[in-house]
């Protein structure tokens, strides 16, 4: 008897043979998910300790003793207020020169100027320098005996004898802001080069034949299109300005009496030099809702200007 054969049932056979996968709902997350397990050690683990470390009573016991000693204090410390004050001083004045000087380098090196390359290079490199070498440079200018600036001050008679500028409590947040200006400003100029390089030039000339002069042409055609830029890399710049420590650590330290003392170096010292660790972490967490709040409005400006 002759044995039968059937046709090989391929859908059968291929089912068996292919391995299953899993769905496709899972293979995204299943790939970021060592990233934000690394993300999670690294940033909510210490935010975390930090938040419970601002709840803990002061003292080296272990247990967890959780009050709101720490905060009420913050309430009432005259020293975090005047951070704060400084804080909010230093990062309102230096965003604001940041956006003017910023604005005014970028229309400056968006012309065509003689050797406008080796400018936009030359307006660039404050950029490029660590704030830690531009507080120390600059803590050297300031120098009442050494320092170019009293320097020339007097030689073309300004001055009849060396200033102490950062020793000074009037007229030291205003030379840290200076050197602060000197570094920041070349971000916005990048910034607003680059809006400027994408408006169309029609509407500079459609403003020209309407007879518009330069002022109106930069008030009804360059600053509506440079709006939503400008704002997100102000407030971009506000949230780096809150927080900023290297160079005023560095230029001052926070003084002279507190003058200069803002959120960053006032968290820095009482942690690391009154060993106040529970106190320091209420600073930060205090810090830390300041700069959320500042975030959340710069990410909803941000997906606003891309809709």
């Amino acid at each position: 008897m002759q044995a039968h054969t059937f046709p090989h049932d391929a859908s059968r056979g291929d089912r068996r043979s292919t391995p299953r996968r899993a769905p496709q709902a899972l293979s995204g997350p299943m790939f970021v998910l060592p990233a934000m397990l690394v993300l999670a050690l690294v940033l909510l683990f210490p935010l975390a300790y930090v938040v419970l470390t601002s709840f803990q009573g002061a003292g080296p016991s272990l247990g967890l003793r959780l009050t709101l000693a720490n905060y009420t204090r913050l309430l009432q410390d005259e020293h975090f207020g005047n951070a704060l004050w400084n804080t909010v001083v230093f990062t309102v004045i230096s965003v604001a020169l940041h956006v003017v000087l910023g604005l005014a380098a970028a229309l400056l090196v968006h012309r065509p100027v003689v050797a406008r390359t080796f400018l936009r290079i030359a307006l660039l490199v404050p950029w490029t320098v660590a704030p830690v070498v531009v507080g120390v440079a600059w803590k050297w200018m300031y120098n009442a005996q050494f320092g170019v600036i009293n320097d020339a001050l007097l030689r073309i008679g300004v001055l009849s004898e060396g200033h102490a500028w950062l020793g000074d409590a009037t007229l030291a947040m205003p030379a840290v802001i200076l050197a602060n200006v000197w570094r920041g400003f070349p971000f916005i100029m990048i910034v607003a080069l680059a809006g400027l390089q994408a408006i169309p030039t029609e509407q500079y000339e459609a403003a020209a034949v309407d007879g518009a002069t330069a002022v109106q042409q930069f008030c009804h055609v360059t600053l509506p299109n440079l709006k939503y830029i400008l704002f997100v890399s102000a407030l971009l710049d506000t949230i780096w300005m809150f927080r900023h420590f290297d160079l005023v650590q560095v230029m001052t330290a926070g003084g002279p009496a507190g003058a200069t003392d803002v959120l960053s170096t006032l968290i820095f010292r009482t942690s690391f030099e009154y060993l106040e660790f529970t106190y320091a972490a209420a600073m930060a967490v205090a810090m830390f809702v300041a700069l959320f709040v500042l975030m959340m409005v710069y990410l909803r400006a941000v997906m606003r200007s891309e809709s």
